[in-house]
């Protein structure tokens, strides 16, 4: 599941291309050859970048409003609702700010400048790289009912040559916040959602036009559907079938085997399955928090990781008795070591499987948001390290203690990084019984 801290990167644009992004209003492209004589007009050119209309992105807003806040209720009025939408996405924040006034609830805009975050770790030393306004962040938390982040990288390996470890410094210096927000969310007193603006960067990466990019995203988030509000709620009905079936099952382990994989996952009877909440749209997968200490075997994932302004490709990791013991990548190996390094970034946070059956995302993104939702012909399974999701336990939260959650096994770090396989894998539950169940096979949950 991905997180709203979650950095996931594709291929650096040209210059010209860039400005187009950053500078919608840029309508002709002149070139030095091009000369306009007295009394004559330009031609007219289409240099703009394709975008939807402006009843597709009311859409979009209207579902990330009224159905992905709250658990999929929609926001309720009175509400204060933060929007972070990087600059290139503007047309977005506009109408997330007009649904959330419509919906009488109270929006905080933050509009994020683009093509700052190279400069600023160049020039920063460690102490302004750590630093950490505590109470302004904390005044924050104490004021959000609920946040709404949209992903939007024009350039998304900006990144690339700046010192991994200030990146993760930077992460590190920042868990306060991402533990205050945890905590409140685990009250019932927060809730977010992520959501992707599709850049002519990542359309780069996977072969597609930027039309066909958002056609992608249009088609995975219902919004080609009249009322796509209404077909989401309908489609969480049935997920949330699924999760009782799943959940009914009393799982002790996990089994997964495949050509890429033969791993053992550890749940215990405390531990359920999470999915389409609204955390993220679109969301078709079904995940959970394992027990961390019981996790041994293998697995290699064959989707490439972006993350914190790299690529990391062929990575395989080797478990036992919970840890990871072996990593490998045939690209990024020193950002993944480091990353790794990482207190508990080296142990299981999270586990999850999505139905080919549910979703409508047909290509790969180059964005985990929608690489760990892909259908296909196997579906997909990731796995993340670092931070488990308190969501995924079955008594009440609000009244487990931090000793608590590390006795049963719950995972926390500053990291949270999903990584994805689409190759085929089985997967055999053993129940707290004893017995036995297959729960998927060939990119399918087999209660469903």
């Amino acid at each position: 599941m991905t997180t709203q801290q979650g950095l996931v990167l594709p291929p650096r644009l040209r210059i010209l291309a860039y400005l187009r992004l950053i500078f919608p209003l840029f309508r002709v492209k002149l070139r030095n050859s091009q000369l306009i004589s007295k009394g004559s007009m330009p031609k007219k050119t289409s240099s703009l970048p394709y975008q939807p209309s402006q009843a597709i992105l009311r859409k979009y807003a209207e579902v990330l409003v009224n159905f992905a806040l709250n658990s999929g209720v929609g926001v309720k009025p009175g509400e204060v609702v933060q929007i972070a939408v990087p600059d290139v996405a503007k047309p977005l924040a506009l109408e997330l700010q007009n649904a959330l006034l419509r919906a009488k609830a109270h929006p905080m805009l933050r509009l994020l400048p683009t093509g700052f975050d190279k400069d600023f770790f160049e020039l920063a030393d460690d102490s302004q790289v750590g630093f950490f306004p505590a109470d302004y962040m904390k005044a924050r938390v104490n004021v959000l009912d609920h946040q709404i982040g949209i992903i939007a990288e024009p350039d998304p390996f900006e990144l690339q040559k700046v010192d991994h470890k200030k990146l993760l410094m930077a992460r590190n210096a920042r868990k306060p916040y991402m533990d205050w927000i945890q905590e409140k969310e685990t009250q019932g007193k927060f809730t977010w959602t992520l959501a992707l603006w599709a850049v002519q960067a990542k359309a780069d990466i996977v072969g597609l036009t930027l039309e066909e990019y958002w056609q992608q995203i249009i088609q995975a988030c219902f919004l080609d559907m009249e009322d796509p509000v209404t077909k989401w709620r309908e489609l969480v009905k049935t997920q949330e079938e699924l999760k009782a079936k799943l959940n009914a099952l009393s799982i002790e382990s996990l089994h997964i085997v495949g050509p890429d994989v033969d791993l053992v996952v550890k749940l215990g009877a405390e531990r359920t399955w999470e999915g389409g909440s609204g955390r993220n749209v679109p969301s078709f997968e079904f995940f959970t928090s394992p027990d961390w200490r019981g996790t041994n075997g293998w697995i290699r994932f064959n989707q490439p990781l972006y993350r914190y302004g790299n690529v990391i490709e062929g990575i395989a990791f080797k478990f036992k008795d919970g840890l990871v013991v072996e990593a490998t990548a045939k690209k990024g190996q020193k950002l993944l070591e480091e990353m790794l390094k990482t207190p508990n970034a080296n142990k299981i946070g999270e586990y999850s499987l999505t139905d080919s059956r549910m979703s409508r995302i047909t290509h790969t993104m180059a964005e985990t948001l929608f690489d760990e939702n892909i259908g296909g012909p196997f579906g997909n399974t990731h796995l993340a390290i670092g931070m488990a999701y308190k969501d995924c336990y079955r008594g009440d939260k609000s009244i487990v203690s931090k000793a608590e959650w590390d006795k049963m096994g719950y995972n926390d770090s500053a990291e949270h990084t999903d990584i994805i396989s689409t190759t085929d894998r089985t997967v055999t539950a053993t129940l707290t019984s004893g017995e036995k169940k297959v729960i998927y096979k060939d990119g399918k949950f087999t209660m469903l």
